[in-house]
């Protein structure tokens, strides 16, 4: 069974604070259907955390939507924020054992709304496709324009993988 979390809104706040108070000069994010991140400057250099249901399967946890990602990642944040007031480890000290991350590509919207966050291979696009279309189809009880926007997703980035124009 799926662990139940709290909506969205109750972890925007969360995340609000943590990054309040591990003294983030700034930081941005985002949640959809399937996954999420969080970037945040810290000290001039930019890190970001990102999440996806099918990476929380892999690792065991038995999650519904990106929503909850998130709702993981925020805690996850809050743990450190908790480490760093215990004095078991400053921000600077953990953060240091990540790479600065460059600026992000832009992934076209067409993976997006596919849930992807970065360009899949063709196989991984179409096995998306038809876990999505699975589900949503108007057949099983999906909504139309939805499911035609995931094809007219599909279609676009079918277009993009063939054409190489992802940049």
């Amino acid at each position: 069974m799926a662990k139940q979390y709290a909506d969205a809104v109750t972890y925007e706040a969360k995340l609000e604070k943590v990054m309040s108070r591990l003294s983030v000069e700034k930081y941005d994010y985002n949640w959809d259907r399937f996954s999420c991140w969080i970037e945040f400057w810290y000290k001039g250099q930019m890190y970001r955390f990102e999440h996806s249901i099918e990476n929380a399967k892999a690792h065991g946890n038995n999650v519904r939507y990106g929503s909850d990602v998130f709702a993981q990642v925020v805690l996850t944040l809050e743990d450190i924020a908790r480490m760093t007031e215990r004095g078991i480890y400053e921000l600077s000290t953990w953060v240091a054992g990540l790479k600065a991350l460059p600026k992000p590509k832009n992934i076209p919207n067409c993976f997006l709304l596919l849930g992807f966050n970065y360009i899949p291979t063709f196989e991984d696009l179409k096995k998306r496709y038809k876990e999505i279309a699975k589900t949503n189809h108007p057949d099983v009880g999906g909504n139309a324009e939805y499911f035609i926007s995931i094809q007219d997703a599909f279609e676009s980035a079918q277009e993009v993988l063939k054409n190489g124009d992802s940049e």
